[in-house]
């Protein structure tokens, strides 16, 4: 509503003004002072000053941090700990947050393994090749040479006769190993398997007997003859001879079984020893077989290569590494110091710091909770600013660095200074209004200001100073010329006080006083004339720089 009324009062108040006018038109042409009259007594003076006009607009706007963030981590992760709350003041640098860096330790561990890893390979390729590791290669290089030599030879009468004598041991390896088995495995002679036979059924006779003496004296109730510990002692022995006996007919029944099936651990112990022979036999036979034949083509071809290997593996010992291989090593190289710092900054951005002085607005997660998008959210509090919402009519006179007089709504007893710092280029929807918001940078001060406080502001959006004033209401327009005028006091040869009509030039007009810009000097003095309407709402420019004044 005061918008609306800021915008429209000046044609309300010239409406007025013409209507007044023309209703009076004909007293006010008629009634002109006229030059050379008398002054009379009691006459209203008003005195030509110098003076400042200030033009200004005023504003209502709203407290904001200039500076304000929401933070979000640069990795994802689960937040271990929450190190602020809402209100904490903190300082730049300040750890606010931290997620679980398990995982992440271990990666940057790794990194630096790798690291160390290829720095080595790196030192290894460039340096000087060890007199031990030189001796080592060269002896690679006459051992495959002497292979290749003793392929190309073919075997000697000594190696020909050690293998014909390696088979011929082999196959009497094999003969005598078959020999046990068939011993083993032949049956049993018919005096022997009687006797055994004999000693098995004695035994087990013995068995039977000694387990029904045991049972008869468990049986048996103690007496005057026989008291309980001789019965237990009785028992005890007999006991004894049952287990004894039962042992006997154990031993006999397996010396019995093995006259008749065999002894199944030498037999297979004797199969064993068979089946190694004839491996034994094969071996030393194909040894003999290839002896005789000659080495094959891909024999020598093998052997050739392992030379070849084995002189290029010297050769590039002796020589250094290539270019192009120091180069592969030190791209490693760089590769995983790249690989180091990735891990490093992720296990670094793990932890949230604050990027200014300030003061913790929101905290959007708790421990245990996944870190994404805002999380924490500050506000520097030595960044105050006001954001006045100024109607587009007063735009014209607004301009960055212009100075603002502020009251605000908590203290309206105080006086803050604030500076025009930014405009915005839009519009903000303002109802009706197109309106536009006007940064303020405020002063210094004690107050407690906090952001979403209101505030009243005045800007001052023109000034002019050290120019003639005249108070609006001693100023007369002639309206059919429409040029201005005014009585002035002077003084006649005879010293009488008498009143000058004086045509006048008019500039702006702040408040109730209009500059004066010719036709009058300074200490000038002018009748007011309350019986006719003044033209204030007929003079130009209410307000400075074509805006409206108060």
């Amino acid at each position: 509503m005061n918008n609306i009324w800021h915008r429209y009062k000046k044609w309300i108040i010239s409406g007025i003004v013409i209507l007044v006018l023309a209703a009076g038109g004909l007293l006010l042409s008629g009634r002109l002072a006229t030059s050379g009259r008398g002054v009379s007594a009691g006459t209203t003076r008003a005195k030509v000053t110098v003076g400042d006009i200030v033009d200004d607009v005023s504003a209502g706007g709203e407290v904001v941090a200039g500076r304000a963030v929401a933070l979000s981590l640069m990795t994802s992760g689960t937040v271990a700990e929450t190190l602020v709350k809402v209100g904490d003041h903190v300082s730049a640098g300040d750890a606010l947050l931290r997620l679980e860096t398990a995982e992440l330790e271990r990666a940057v561990t790794q990194a630096e393994q790798a690291v160390i890893v290829q720095e080595a390979s790196l030192a290894t390729l460039i340096a000087a090749p060890a007199a031990a590791q030189q001796a080592s290669a060269e002896a690679d290089v006459r051992s495959a040479q002497a292979q290749l030599d003793d392929l190309l030879d073919g075997p000697s009468t000594e190696e020909l006769a050690a293998a014909e004598a390696n088979l011929h041991a082999a196959q009497a390896d094999l003969g005598a190993a078959s020999a046990r088995l068939n011993s083993a495995a032949a049956p049993a002679d018919e005096n022997a398997l009687r006797a055994a036979q004999i000693a098995l059924d004695t035994a087990r006779a013995v068995a039977t007997t000694a387990a029904e003496r045991h049972s008869s004296i468990l049986v048996t109730e103690p007496n005057q003859f026989l008291d309980a510990d001789t019965l237990a002692q009785m028992e005890k022995q007999a006991r004894a001879a049952a287990q004894q006996a039962n042992a006997d007919l154990m031993t006999a029944q397996q010396t019995y079984d093995a006259l008749v099936n065999g002894n199944p651990s030498s037999i297979a112990a004797s199969q064993a020893s068979v089946a190694s022979a004839a491996a034994q036999r094969d071996a030393a036979q194909a040894k003999l077989d290839s002896l005789q034949a000659g080495p094959s083509d891909a024999d020598v071809a093998a052997a050739r290569s392992s030379l070849a290997q084995a002189e290029w593996q010297l050769e590039q010992l002796v020589a250094g590494p290539t270019a192009a291989r120091i180069t592969s090593a030190e791209i490693a190289v760089e590769q995983a110091r790249i690989r180091l710092e990735r891990s490093e900054r992720t296990l670094a951005e793990a932890t949230l710091l604050a990027p200014f002085d300030g003061v913790i607005t929101a905290v959007n997660v708790q421990p245990g909770e996944a870190a994404a998008g805002v999380v924490i959210e500050i506000a520097d509090p030595n960044s105050l600013e006001l954001v006045l919402q100024i109607d587009e009519i007063d735009m014209a006179q607004i301009a960055p660095g212009q100075i603002a007089e502020v009251t605000m709504q908590a203290w309206p007893s105080e006086t803050l200074s604030a500076e025009v710092v930014a405009i915005a280029p839009r519009p903000v929807s303002g109802g009706d209004l197109v309106v536009y918001e006007v940064y303020l940078r405020l002063g210094r001060t004690n107050l407690a200001l906090r952001a979403g406080m209101t505030a009243d502001a005045t800007l001052t959006t023109g000034e002019l100073t050290n120019v003639l004033l005249l108070p609006s209401e001693a100023i007369e327009v002639d309206r059919g010329s429409g040029t201005y005028r005014v009585q002035r006091v002077t003084t006649a040869s005879n010293g009488e006080e008498i009143i000058e009509v004086v045509k006048i030039t008019v500039g702006r007009r702040s408040g109730n006083y209009t500059q004066i810009t010719g036709g009058l000097a300074a200490g000038d003095e002018v009748v007011i004339n309350r019986n006719l309407p003044a033209a204030v709402d007929n003079l130009p420019g209410n307000g400075l720089f074509g805006g409206a004044g108060n």
